[in-house]
Formats: structure tokens, C-alpha cells, sequence
């Protein structure tokens, strides 16, 4: 058995960052910006060293993130036995202790232990009766809001225990009051602002906005707001080893960069159920004052003046159903054809056979998933005139 919590110079030791797949490198980039080092890009993560912290203000500031993980013991095990037995001997209390409540998330990948959360329940047994056993009585669990939360992921065989420094999913900023219809991941709508290379100072335009996600994360952006800003607790908070000054550091540090708004952010939802979610979230934020919003079609939005960055979210007819999938999609690329000329736009679809009915050639595409839905982002460069004319001009 390792003891993973190798501590190398400067206290740093060894980070796993989760997040979405096709979001990795972004997530890498932030991650050294926030003090990390030796970054090892993974798939849907990446691996690091970081001190304490590094680990505070990765959690706080790094947008793409899912959860930050810190592993402290790996084995193997090929059985719920053998599992149990494994985590029966380690020295939990080293942790935690029996006033903390705790809850277990578990990953299993090719393995004899074939499902996760029969691995997370034996890991939760073997804590239980190590901390009978050596103090007759035991922590309790809470799934919802646990002082410790421990990660067990296991492939092929092999297990490795880590703390999770974030607690709940980073993708839950704290802002969001009006969840709205199939809403888009938090970490997900920066994401794909990052991935279309806004600069945050051209005008930033969501025509279907839904529950005004890409908005918010748009104006957090621009105004440097830091990504856990909203949230009221992160898991480390829990920890035995948890340094309130170095936290309250951290955020100071981050917090000093908030500005105001250096680009428009316009959105736009023909749906009123809708338009009243996006307007409860960004006022939640305090940014709607810079986010200027229009109750209507994306067809009817007016264009604003100057250089224009559009992203869009159409319905892909899987969690939100529309009439006709495909004169949805014909309308979109007619506005954009007449509307939206010398502009760019990115939309993400995972209708493969709708998207094609935009009329438009992408420039690029980018593989992404929203939830357990492959998608595709792709970038629509938009000309008066044909493209090859205006290469010409150039």
C-alpha cells in the first residue's frame, strides 16, 4: 500500500483537476495561471502539484473545473472484499473525526468491483467499523452537504482514495435561483465562451438564452469575477488542516480584479418563461446591469452596432422537444445570413442532422459533451458577400 500525500518542496504535492471532456487543455491553461505546475493533461482532467494554495485559488477562480481531488492513499483490489478489507487498515481519523459528518463518491472502470456505488458503500462500511473499532462509535453520513468528501476511483484494479477539495460540483457557482428548462452547465457555458476565443470586449450576443447561463458566465468574465465567487463553501473548508487566513488571502487576491464590464452583453428568448429564469440569475449576480436583455425571437433581435460575437444554444430535440427541429435550425442560418454579416458565430448542437440545415459551412468544429449528449461546437464566419470575395479584399 502507497501513501500517496508525497510532499514535495515548497509543500506542494500531487492535484487532480475533473472536468468536462473536450474542456482539458482550457483547464490546464487555468490551472497554471492559478500557481500550478508540472500539468499532465488526462482524459477529462488534469494532473498537477500545487502547495495549499494553489488548491484554494484553483477552486475558486478556475471556470472549467468540475472538482479539485487530493489523493492520499492507493492499492489494489480486485473485489468488494479486498476493498473493504484495504480501507478497513487505513488511518481515517488522520482526516477526520467523529463529530464530522462524511459522504463518498465512487468511479469504477474495468474492474472486478463492477459498479460505482457498491465501491463508494463498501469504502463507507469500511470507514464505519474502523472508527468502531478503535472508538466505539462512528461518523455519520451526509450525502448532501458532508464536512468530508472522500473520491474512490478504481480501474482496472487499481484504487485510489482521494479528498475532494471542492465538496459540491464547482459547476454549481451559487448564483443560479431559476434553474429554468434543461439549463446549461455553468462550467460548460464558460467553457465554450472560452473555446470560441471572445475577448471579452467585443459585444457578446446569446439570442436564445434560456436560463441566461452563457450570460452570466459571459459578464463574470468580462467583469473578472472569480468562478466560486457566489458559492458559500468549498470542501477543504472541512478539512482538519484548513487555513482560514491563507483562504481569506486567496480570495482577496482574486477579488481584487473585479471591474466593470468592458464588452455588451446582449441576450434574447422568445420564450417569457425563460426571459424571467435569465433575469432572476443575473440579478442574483448583481452584473444584470450589464446584461441588457430583449424578450423575443432570435429573428427579430436587433443587431447592435460594431463587431458582434454570437453563441448560441439551440434546442438538439433531446431534453427540450420543439415542433420542427428542422425549420428551427433553416431560421437560424437565415438570420445569421441576413442579420449577421461580418460577424462570427459559434453555435453547439448535438443534432447532427439539424445543424446541417443552418446552410452554413463551419470553419471549425470542436467535440464536446453536455451532459451525456455528444455535441458539436462549431464556428460560422459570416461575410457579405461570398467568403472567397472577401479573401480577395484582403
Amino acid at each position: 500500500m502507497q501513501k500517496r500525500e508525497r510532499i514535495q518542496s515548497g509543500n506542494t504535492f500531487d492535484i487532480t483537476a475533473k472536468t468536462i471532456l473536450g474542456l482539458e487543455e482550457l483547464l490546464a491553461e487555468e490551472i497554471r495561471n492559478a500557481g500550478g505546475s508540472q500539468t499532465e493533461v488526462i482524459h477529462r482532467g488534469v494532473k498537477f502539484k500545487g502547495s495549499k494554495e494553489v488548491l484554494y485559488a484553483c477552486n475558486y477562480t478556475c471556470r472549467t473545473a468540475l472538482r479539485f481531488l487530493k489523493p492520499q492513499w492507493e492499492f489494489s483490489a480486485s473485489s468488494d472484499t479486498e476493498l473493504y478489507n484495504r480501507c478497513l487498515k487505513l488511518p481515517w481519523d488522520m482526516l477526520m473525526g467523529l463529530e464530522n459528518t462524511f459522504a463518498i463518491d465512487g468511479a469504477v472502470f474495468n474492474s472486478g468491483i463492477t459498479h460505482s456505488m457498491y465501491a463508494a458503500l463498501k469504502t463507507k462500511d469500511a470507514i464505519a467499523d474502523f472508527f468502531r473499532n478503535k472508538y466505539g462509535r462512528r461518523p455519520s453520513v451526509n450525502t448532501d452537504n458532508p464536512d468530508i468528501r472522500f473520491n474512490v476511483h478504481i480501474n482496472r484494479n487499481h484504487c485510489t482514495i482521494s479528498l475532494d477539495s471542492s465538496g459540491s460540483s464547482l459547476h454549481l457557482r451559487g448564483y443560479k435561483v431559476s434553474p429554468g428548462n434543461a439549463p446549461l452547465s455553468e462550467v460548460l457555458a464558460s467553457g465554450l465562451i472560452m473555446l470560441s476565443g471572445w475577448d471579452g470586449e467585443t459585444t457578446f450576443v446569446d439570442p436564445m438564452c434560456g436560463s441566461g447561463t452563457l450570460l452570466t458566465e459571459a459578464a463574470m468574465i468580462t467583469c473578472k469575477v472569480p468562478a466560486g465567487y457566489f458559492r458559500k463553501s468549498f470542501g477543504f473548508e472541512g478539512w482538519k488542516d484548513f487555513d482560514p487566513a491563507l483562504w481569506r488571502s486567496v480570495k482577496e487576491k482574486a477579488d481584487g480584479k473585479r471591474c466593470d464590464a468592458t464588452a455588451r452583453i446582449i441576450g434574447g428568448d422568445k420564450s417569457s418563461l425563460a426571459m424571467r429564469s435569465t433575469r432572476k440569475n443575473v440579478s442574483s449576480t448583481g452584473l444584470d446591469k450589464f446584461i441588457s436583455l430583449h424578450p423575443t425571437a432570435f429573428e427579430k433581435l436587433e443587431r447592435p452596432e460594431g463587431p458582434v460575437h454570437i453563441l448560441l444554444n439551440p434546442p438538439y430535440g433531446e431534453r427540450i422537444k420543439t415542433d420542427d427541429i428542422i425549420a428551427l435550425y433553416k431560421q437560424i442560418g437565415d438570420t445569421l445570413k441576413q442579420n449577421y454579416q461580418d460577424a462570427e458565430a459559434w453555435i453547439i448542437s448535438g443534432d447532427m442532422k439539424a445543424v446541417k440545415f443552418v446552410g452554413l459551412r463551419p470553419s471549425k468544429k470542436i467535440r464536446i459533451f453536455n451532459g451525456p449528449i455528444e455535441c458539436r461546437f462549431m464556428k460560422y464566419e459570416l461575410y457579405a458577400g461570398s467568403k472567397k470575395a472577401k479573401k480577395s479584399e484582403l
